[in-house]
């Protein structure tokens, strides 16, 4: 265990435990707007689809079926302007968490070699590069990198935590640095159909990358677009040679996607009612927060889009975290993200309808 601590960073939620107790103890009970987990029901056309095909006896394929694949290439055809995509250009994974883990690794990276991620950052990023031995590293502006031994660059467009989207022409400068020096690019963009204030770009678009994905790999993520983070649902779009790759690795690991799950995925992608719905419900609890956290006098920076606020006080985020739990009201501290964030707190307005009205009225008193 003392090698594992040695090799990791503390897990960040432990430290809020004693918040959340304190928040807990609230008379009207606890707000939890710490952790972007989606509360609201599963649609019923996914459930429908994942109980029809949960008798399943049979191993999954890693790959997933046709049929899977056919959805994935497609929707992202549809959404993210993804021409020419074909089977080889996809690879569905058991949520992205793990594949953001576990990725330095599968491409055999180790010692001498570097993982680049944004300065705030998911803390996950850094959890991987350490996991394979490799030495991470943070970045304001990728171009401006050392590229000696830089094998893996990060981009989150929209950003978990800032809510900061890259633009079209950021991301293009991004991708050509990076095909100069032969870096490879994985770009984060599980809230991208959860823009705000901007329109997020991916980086399968040839607006951005000249119509050729070398290079280039994005992670997709049906948690948050249609309330699946239980489902462990997520997939890869890009660069054939590098899927291919990871492919083999993963059939020999057995990170296999559960044939349910494959047959939930196609229904998911294949609608976008229960998209524009639960965007509808997001909109309305972010309108409502911002305007209560303002009001409170915080100061919300980017948040253009993804699931979160970005708000300061001016102050240590600690400070405003235990300010916070004492009105029942629990956040994430800036700083999980990185230093950077020492003066911030990430605000999630994944709470239920009821739960954001309760902070509206608390944050008023």
């Amino acid at each position: 265990m003392g090698a594992v601590s040695a090799r990791l960073p503390v897990f960040p939620w432990d430290r809020l435990e004693p918040y959340k107790a304190t928040a807990a103890a609230h008379a009207d009970g606890i707000v939890d707007l710490s952790v972007g987990t989606p509360v609201d029901p599963v649609p019923p056309l996914i459930r429908k689809a994942l109980a029809d095909a949960s008798d399943s006896p049979g191993y999954p394929t890693v790959w997933g079926t046709p049929a899977l694949r056919d959805a994935l290439t497609g929707w992202a055809g549809r959404r993210l302007g993804a021409a020419g995509l074909d089977h080889t250009n996809v690879l569905p994974v058991v949520g992205s968490k793990e594949l953001v883990a576990w990725l330095p690794t599968q491409l055999g990276l180790g010692a001498g070699d570097k993982v680049a991620y944004p300065r705030l950052a998911y803390p996950t990023y850094e959890v991987g590069a350490r996991l394979a031995g490799a030495e991470p590293v943070v970045y304001d502006d990728p171009t401006e990198l050392d590229p000696t031994g830089l094998k893996l660059l990060w981009l989150n467009s929209p950003s978990n935590p800032t809510g900061r989207v890259l633009s079209a022409d950021e991301l293009r400068r991004t991708v050509s640095w990076a095909r100069e020096h032969g870096v490879l690019i994985f770009s984060d963009e599980c809230y991208l159909e959860l823009g705000w204030e901007a329109d997020p770009v991916s980086v399968l678009h040839p607006a951005v990358n000249g119509g050729s994905y070398d290079g280039l790999v994005a992670v997709h993520s049906l948690s948050k677009r249609s309330n699946l983070a239980g489902y462990r649902a997520a997939f890869l779009a890009g660069d054939a040679a590098v899927l291919g790759e990871l492919l083999q690795i993963r059939k020999h690991g057995g990170m296999m996607v559960a044939a349910p799950v494959q047959a939930a995925t196609i229904a998911a992608l294949g609608d976008t009612e229960h998209v524009a719905e639960q965007r509808e419900r997001y909109a309305r609890r972010r309108t409502a927060l911002r305007a209560a956290f303002e009001a409170a006098g915080f100061r919300i920076e980017h948040s253009e889009a993804s699931l979160y606020l970005w708000a300061t006080r001016d102050e240590p985020c600690w400070d405003t975290v235990g300010d916070l739990s004492k009105r029942g009201i629990l956040v994430a501290p800036g700083d999980f993200y990185g230093p950077a964030g020492g003066q911030f707190v990430r605000i999630a307005f994944t709470a239920t309808d009821e739960r954001v009205d309760a902070a509206v009225r608390r944050l008023a008193e």
